[in-house]
């Protein structure tokens, strides 16, 4: 079935998603990034009835018009996906028959200079999802050193974290985003030119940072786990290894498949909550049409996994931090 997708975002893995979604006439399904509403489109256009989140407000705003278009069917949510079974509860609604996840910023997001999210454009050093709160600039300008050295580190796996921290520190204050990829480009000794651009790692993880990324993403996976009923559907699109191995992580164990012992280790008891999801399928990854069509689609993994009957596993508290 052909959808009609918004011009300004081209939707990685669609067609993949929503084969794993496998959607009946008249299922409940979640799209938890709504975004430019691609995932959602293709879910209406597949007989679903859809509750879409965003925690964007100028993604719910745009959306208004496609949600007056499906009256009834589709339903904006303005809030982290990490609340859906708090806030679909207060819409009636305890079990779903998928949950789409599509990780990290849109392409909107990025495209748009005055967002802050990406140095392609000079603009504010922004980067808030919700835009409130704590921005990329105050980040930058106020974190000791040492914070923003374990940020880059932690986030983004950049090994030349302290010295580009030392850089930035030395270059305060730092107001906007082509401010800030200048600096981290003489950091390293950025050649113009080169393959990849060293300020993707800064950018991804400052943005990570401040949006508490992958604690969303944690908490987004249980709370599927809490709404999907018996045989429901889950289908997680990432785009970095940080996000994968979270997801990948979450399916082996509630599937049951965590590694067993081996001739240097005892075998390991499966004495805790029965297996949650069937066993996940196999990672799927854009094909070379797409790879030509949509360059970002080069970095993404779909997982998918359908939901057993057994109970969600207990929640995890963490500290925050």
């Amino acid at each position: 079935m052909t959808v009609t997708t918004d011009p300004r975002h081209e939707p990685v893995l669609i067609d993949e998603v929503i084969a794993a979604l496998d959607i009946a006439p008249d299922e409940i399904h979640v799209d938890a990034t709504f975004g430019a509403g691609s995932y959602s489109r293709a879910m209406l256009a597949n007989g679903a009835v859809v509750y879409a989140f965003d925690r964007d407000p100028d993604a719910i705003a745009e959306g208004a018009a496609l949600a007056e278009e499906n009256e009834g069917r589709l339903h904006l949510i303005a809030r982290r996906f990490s609340e859906m079974r708090e806030a679909l509860a207060e819409q009636g609604v305890d079990r779903v028959d998928g949950v789409a996840m599509d990780i990290g910023v849109s392409s909107m997001q990025l495209d748009r200079a005055e967002r802050g999210f990406s140095f392609q454009a000079d603009g504010p050093l922004d980067m808030r999802m919700e835009q409130v709160g704590e921005s990329a600039a105050d980040f930058i300008n106020t974190a000791d050193e040492g914070m923003i050295a374990d940020t880059l580190y932690a986030y983004a796996e950049e090994h030349r974290s302290r010295r580009i921290a030392r850089a930035i520190v030395a270059a305060r204050p730092i107001e906007t985003t082509g401010q800030l990829a200048a600096v981290v480009r003489k950091a390293v000794g950025h050649h113009p030119g080169a393959p990849k651009d060293p300020a993707t790692r800064t950018f991804q993880a400052i943005r990570i940072h401040l949006n508490r990324e992958l604690d969303e993403l944690r908490d987004g996976l249980a709370a599927a786990e809490a709404v999907l009923a018996p045989g429901g559907r889950l289908a997680v699109v990432t785009f970095h290894s940080l996000e994968d191995r979270i997801v990948k992580q979450f399916l082996r164990e509630r599937s049951g498949q965590t590694p067993g012992g081996s001739r240097h280790l005892p075998e390991a008891v499966q004495d805790g909550p029965a297996p949650s999801f069937d066993k996940p399928a196999k990672p799927t990854r854009a094909g070379q049409a797409e790879l030509d069509r949509n360059p970002r689609s080069r970095s993404a993994t779909l997982r998918s996994a359908r939901r057993s009957a057994a109970p969600p596993w207990p929640l995890q508290r963490r500290v925050p931090a």
